[in-house]
């Protein structure tokens, strides 16, 4: 039995945003039934560019369904430039980690999400790269994916990149390429200079976070919730503290402390300060 954290056996048990969208802006699809694991990943935009619906439909085990859950969730409220940033490791992380065999199931989702934004921006339901050289033959993989997931991952060794992409899972053939992408990897780091000290930001102003707390409200929380008939409203904000109350469909629901929690909260924690504390009013924690 794997060790999965909370948060996964959530998303297994109760996938959000599973099926199909009749026109989708985006759609990518990666794996093969073949292989053992198949996605397929599309969204829509609002008006204004943001992604207001991701749905997926996978065929693998309790992480492919998970990750593939966090997915859809990570990426609602987004923009395409935001949406590409996200990695396999923020897809993990998003779900409380995932065990060391089983993380191709979260690069599975981040291909699937790179794309689909491919074919948003271009119409075509491959990604066409003429010089990518495949190094696994048993699971089709190539030097560049090999070569991406070393780096972003910081892997070390042969049987990390097997459990983040399967390459070298098959005959093993290909053991001793993988070998030299990572050594070549490796060898890189070794040249490059240090990174310099970032300095520490200064700290926001109540004025300034009040501000920006208002703008994450209307522009990341507010559409969500009315889309589903739900509402808040700010009612205070104290140091860090950021009181609210629910409206509409949202006010009594069953789910309102996740929705408060691990939304809202969450939120305002990625775009304003990571230490804002989400309560509602009249309510304790």
């Amino acid at each position: 039995m794997w060790d999965y954290s909370d948060k996964v056996m959530d998303h297994f048990r109760n996938p959000r945003n599973v099926g199909k969208i009749d026109e989708p802006d985006g759609s990518g699809t990666v794996g093969s039934l073949a292989c053992g694991d198949a996605l397929t990943l599309m969204f829509q935009l609002d008006e204004n560019g943001r992604i207001s619906e991701a749905r997926f439909q996978t065929f693998g085990c309790a992480s492919a369904i998970a990750s593939s859950s966090a997915l859809t969730e990570m990426l609602i409220g987004k923009s395409i430039e935001e949406a590409e940033k996200i990695t396999n490791r923020d897809i993990a992380d998003f779900l409380g980690g995932l065990p060391d065999q089983k993380m191709h199931c979260s690069v599975m989702g981040r291909e699937a999400l790179e794309m689909a934004i491919h074919n948003y921006r271009t119409g075509e339901t491959v990604m066409k790269q003429l010089d990518d050289h495949i190094v696994c033959t048993c699971f089709g993989i190539s030097e560049n994916e090999i070569r991406r997931i070393v780096i972003e991952n910081n892997i070390t060794n042969i049987e990390d990149v097997t459990n983040y992409c399967k390459a070298g899972g098959g005959c093993g053939m290909c053991r001793s390429d993988i070998q030299k992408i990572i050594d070549k990897v490796q060898e890189e780091r070794s040249h490059k200079p240090a990174p310099a000290v970032p300095t520490q930001p200064r700290p926001l102003t109540n004025l300034q976070k009040i501000k920006m707390i208002e703008e994450v409200v209307e522009r990341e929380i507010r559409p969500r919730l009315q889309k589903d008939g739900g509402d808040i409203d700010l009612i205070d904000i104290v140091g860090n503290q950021v009181i609210i109350a629910f409206r509409g469909m949202c006010a009594g629901c069953q789910s309102s402390a996740f929705t408060r929690h691990d939304f809202i909260e969450a939120k305002l924690r990625e775009f304003v300060a990571s230490d804002i504390v989400v309560t509602e009013e009249g309510k304790e924690d």
